[in-house]
């Protein structure tokens, strides 16, 4: 789960991590009286969305004066903001965020990950801050560090030292520098992070160290853990196929393509969108119903499938082991029926009761295709989907 910045930052402060004051708005009035309370004479206008490169795309801007602010609040609240994140379609901005402004000396990069690789809690820091990681891994990769935790350890003096001899770091800041990532490693862990990005972390003139813009992703699986971050969601930033599918507890997420999935298990459901993309097609979505779904469930998944309009037919892969193949047929059946199908829907069922899956499918009265393995389920489906747009 994403959140905002603003709310990254009030989540930080918490954990003593050094932040510009800001306040968030919803209407330029409101951006006049955030940057009255803030005072000083400069404030920085910030666009609030769930995507990275808000700058390039014209939703972070300076202010010099209260007038300025307003304009800028004006313009931002309620465009369409688009960044290399968004995609062509952009985000719309409902809200900003006014923050005072920062006299920077230096910008780095900071963030933390989880490292599946190693299965720990990993920095990443660079001298190169104010740009994409992804430019710099690109162009100048010998300036990203890396530096892995142990768990059951946690961290140490010397994993502070160590990034911040391999930044450059003045020795005058290195007592701040471990002040900052043992602030960030206990907030990470305490909510049950995925990611914390810190871009910039600035150096001020004088000497400071601060959170200029951060990042927050949380791992939904501990969320019930964490009811106040949970209540952080925003719903209008999220696609409402994928918020659908939550509340009938399916995994889904939206995809560019036109052939759209229903399996069981996450690594099944990886396994049947490569090998559409093996025989030429292009999944429309992951979407993993679970291993314990009931025919309720398989007919909800079936109807958000077909809720996407660039859904041109419909691959259904199941291994039938807690969940049986009759169930999962009941609910094709019934789904089907319900919203009318009118794509190709080829289907492979292997495991309990199979015979009797099959069976219900193929008298069922639908155009319903079976398939005898995977690979022969791929090639009819992207078949159909092509010969269906010819």
């Amino acid at each position: 789960m994403n959140i905002h910045e603003y709310q990254a930052k009030q989540i930080l402060a918490k954990y003593k991590v050094p932040v510009p004051r800001g306040r968030v708005a919803y209407t330029p009035n409101e951006a006049v009286h955030a940057a009255q309370g803030l005072g000083g004479k400069l404030w920085v206008v910030k666009a609030q969305i769930h995507a990275g490169g808000r700058g390039k795309g014209g939703g972070v801007k300076l202010a010099k004066s209260l007038d300025e602010v307003e304009a800028l609040a004006k313009t931002m609240i309620g465009m369409t903001l688009i960044t290399h994140q968004t995609g062509p379609e952009g985000k719309l901005v409902k809200r900003v965020y006014i923050e005072e402004g920062t006299s920077i000396k230096k910008e780095l990069y900071m963030s933390m990950v989880v490292d599946r690789a190693s299965s720990r809690v990993t920095f990443v820091a660079s001298s190169e801050g104010g740009v994409e990681i992804e430019e710099v891994a690109e162009k100048h990769p010998e300036k990203i560090l890396k530096l892995t935790i142990d768990p059951a350890a946690g961290m140490f003096p010397f994993h502070a030292r160590k990034l911040a001899f391999g930044l450059e770091l003045p020795k005058e800041l290195h007592g701040k520098f471990e002040h900052f990532m043992n602030a960030i490693y206990e907030a990470f862990m305490d909510t049950d992070a995925s990611q914390l990005e810190i871009n910039p972390l600035v150096i001020t003139e004088a000497g400071e160290m601060i959170a200029l813009d951060a990042k927050f992703n949380f791992d939904e699986n501990a969320l019930f853990r964490h009811p106040d971050i949970h209540d952080l969601r925003d719903p209008d930033e999220e696609d409402p196929l994928e918020q659908k599918a939550a509340k009938f507890g399916l995994s889904y997420v939206k995809m560019d393509g036109d052939i759209g999935c229903m399996v069981n298990g996450a690594g099944l459901a990886m396994a049947t969108m490569d090998i559409i993309k093996l025989y030429g097609g292009t999944p429309a979505n992951f979407l993993d119903v679970g291993g314990g779904a009931n025919k309720e469930k398989v007919g909800e998944a079936f109807k958000l499938i077909l809720s996407d309009p660039n859904v041109e037919g419909i691959l259904v892969n199941i291994f039938g082991g807690i969940m049986r193949c009759d169930i999962i047929a009941e609910g094709i059946i019934t789904a089907a029926r319900e919203v009318n199908l009118h794509v190709p829907l080829v289907v492979r069922l292997e495991g309990t009761n199979v015979e009797l899956g099959k069976k219900m499918l193929a008298s069922s009265g639908l155009a319903i295709v079976p398939a005898d393995n995977l690979g022969d389920a791929a090639e009819k489906i992207v078949s159909a989907v092509k010969r269906k747009a010819a």
